[in-house]
């Protein structure tokens, strides 16, 4: 298998940027509602190394674009103080939600810069590479983070509407095996999960192209 050098840069730059930016719109929102554990230890930031998980910022993301899937993945968590929060569980929801809308906005405003521009539409060599990749990373990043799986942003509204025997149960799996869930979906799953991303994926894109009259 031949691998594009080029691609993989670009996805690698696309993912740290959106990857960053999500984890930021965590901590900022968390700091908001009143809780200044994120800026304590410093994820208010845009150093990508406060915020790099080595396997899904980078080993993720970077097989799925070698095996065509859609690209997705996560950082290390922002640590968030739920007691300090503003609204208990729905303030933690909002935190959690705050990172995937990002990415979906970040997507929104690509396509339509993209479009506006003429890069999606003619090939523009690494301007469209990159425009591309903005795009269908941070779809990736939004359609897979909302799944509502823990410890996935998606979970939070789960633990927000379920009565308290539940979310106890819900945290206690989260507790006890944490990312490795998600990581078992992944490896056991992943074409499954690719195919229903990708369809998610695709049906955003459609309504991408409604908005700009193309559906």
């Amino acid at each position: 298998m031949q691998i594009d050098i080029v691609g993989v840069i670009v996805v690698l730059a696309v993912v740290l940027v959106s990857m960053i930016l999500h984890e930021l719109a965590h901590g900022a929102t968390a700091y908001a509602l009143g809780d200044n554990t994120a800026k304590d230890e410093g994820r208010l930031s845009l150093n990508p190394l406060k915020h790099l998980d080595p396997v899904f910022s980078i080993a993720v993301p970077l097989l799925m674009y070698v095996m065509g899937g859609p690209i997705f993945g996560g950082a290390k968590p922002v640590p968030v103080n739920s007691r300090n929060l503003k609204g208990g569980a729905w303030g933690m929801a909002l935190v959690a939600v705050a990172g995937p809308i990002t990415n979906f906005l970040l997507a929104l405003a690509s396509f339509l810069i993209g479009w506006w521009t003429g890069v999606l539409r003619t090939d523009n060599g690494l301007i469209t590479t990159i425009m591309v990749n903005m795009v269908l990373v941070n779809l990736g990043f939004f359609v897979f983070n909302i799944l509502p799986i823990p410890p996935l942003d998606g979970s939070r509204v789960l633990y927000a509407i379920a009565p308290d025997g539940a979310r106890g149960w819900m945290e206690n799996v989260e507790r006890a095996f944490g990312v490795w869930i998600v990581f078992i979906l992944v490896v056991v799953a992943g074409s499954f999960l690719s195919k229903i991303l990708g369809q998610m994926i695709n049906g955003i894109l459609d309504f991408f192209y409604l908005l700009v009259g193309m559906r």
